[in-house]
């Protein structure tokens, strides 16, 4: 079988969906060497130059001529000869959207859709970008054979919002990068925890401070909860800081609040790992990966009731109600005033990140390519 994927993010993207894409890649390369695989970007970057193993057949096809000067035409419609053209029989885009004017016959389309989060609150996104994405979304479900979910959450909006039948859904789990597995020396510990100045003991909370991602919620129930240990934040500005910030200069808490600068890739599971609780309010995901990223490092996580996030967080998380302070203030309390408790969540935690390994999800989507070929 040759495989083709939509490889631009894995190839210069550094968060969520150039994460995922490069998990798939490499881990259909390890798992499936005997098969050929095609990447297809406009452009590479020496951040991600070796992601994938060197153990399949691999050409990474990118435009020239008129198609390397405007790339994402190139992308959009370009596609439709170059796939053809070498040999692909499967093409996968892994960020949810196909090129147009494809072969169906020729070539078996898959694409996985990671969340519907611009439809479920259309008033985060500008107009222009809703049109865009709905149409790119929309179109990419109609084309394809056969659709990836990321969640079970992910396939119900995929029914709710365009019509797609569950027979052309299958839900396929990812896992997060493999730095968060491993175990960091004590000095890179030491020398993490001194250049940001951490404290020996904090909660974290990884995601951009946006509304969606309701970190208020988390500062009120911490409040309520008499702000029992420092908070470190680590994401990305929007206007919803300065609510925060207002809220943090009201009750003043400002030498408990930690807000981190952008951090180095390799340096973030460290941070994960001197944790001692990590609290995820967010109100809607698609799935929730920095919540996988706790639970690989040994983090008991407090997340959010709702969407997708008991997929993610498995039976060891405490869930609540993104809008309930006493609730959150409750769980904080319970989690870090139990040593036990705390072991528990991380043994458990540890057992349900094995969901998401490579070994059982790549053979799922595999046997998907499989299943489109005989379409």
């Amino acid at each position: 079988m040759k495989i083709g994927y939509d490889a631009k993010r894995a190839f210069t993207n550094t968060s969520g969906l150039g994460n995922y894409s490069r998990f798939v890649i490499s881990g259909m390369m390890t798992h499936y060497s005997q098969d050929e695989y095609a990447l297809f970007t406009p452009r590479r970057n020496d951040l991600f130059k070796d992601f994938f193993p060197s153990v399949a057949k691999t050409q990474v096809v990118q435009p020239n001529g008129l198609g390397k000067r405007f790339s994402s035409l190139w992308r959009t419609f370009g596609l439709r000869a170059a796939l053809p053209q070498h040999g692909v029989q499967v093409y996968h885009g892994l960020s949810n959207e196909l090129p147009y004017g494809l072969d169906r016959q020729r070539t078996k389309l898959v694409v996985t859709i990671h969340d519907l989060i611009f439809l479920r609150f259309p008033e985060l996104y500008p107009t222009i970008d809703r049109y865009i994405y709905r149409k790119k979304f929309k179109d990419a479900c109609d084309s394809a054979h056969q659709i990836i979910a990321i969640s079970e959450q992910t396939a119900q909006d995929l029914e709710e919002f365009f019509g797609v039948g569950r027979e052309k859904v299958q839900v396929v789990y990812q896992d997060c990068d493999p730095v968060f597995q491993l175990i960091p020396e004590k000095e890179a510990q030491t020398e993490v925890r001194q250049k940001y100045g951490l404290p020996s003991q904090f909660i974290l909370c990884v995601g951009t401070l946006e509304r969606r991602k309701n970190q208020l919620h988390l500062l009120k129930g911490w409040h309520a909860a008499g702000a029992p240990i420092p908070v470190v934040f680590i994401g990305r500005k929007t206007e919803y800081y300065q609510e925060i910030q207002d809220f943090i200069a009201q009750h003043s808490l400002a030498d408990k609040v930690l807000f981190l600068p952008y951090i180095p890739f390799q340096e973030l599971p460290i941070i994960y790992q001197l944790a001692t609780l990590f609290v995820y309010p967010s109100i809607f995901e698609g799935f929730g990966i920095p919540i996988v990223e706790a639970l690989n490092s040994g983090v008991p996580v407090i997340t959010s009731t709702g969407s997708c996030f008991s997929e993610a967080g498995g039976p060891a998380t405490r869930y609540v109600s993104p809008t309930d302070v006493e609730g959150m203030a409750h769980a904080i309390q319970e989690v870090l005033s139990s040593p036990d408790l705390q072991k528990q969540m991380v043994k458990q935690g540890l057992e349900h990140a094995q969901t998401f390994r490579p070994q059982v999800t790549i053979p799922q989507l595999y046997q998907v390519y499989e299943h489109v070929l005989t379409q």
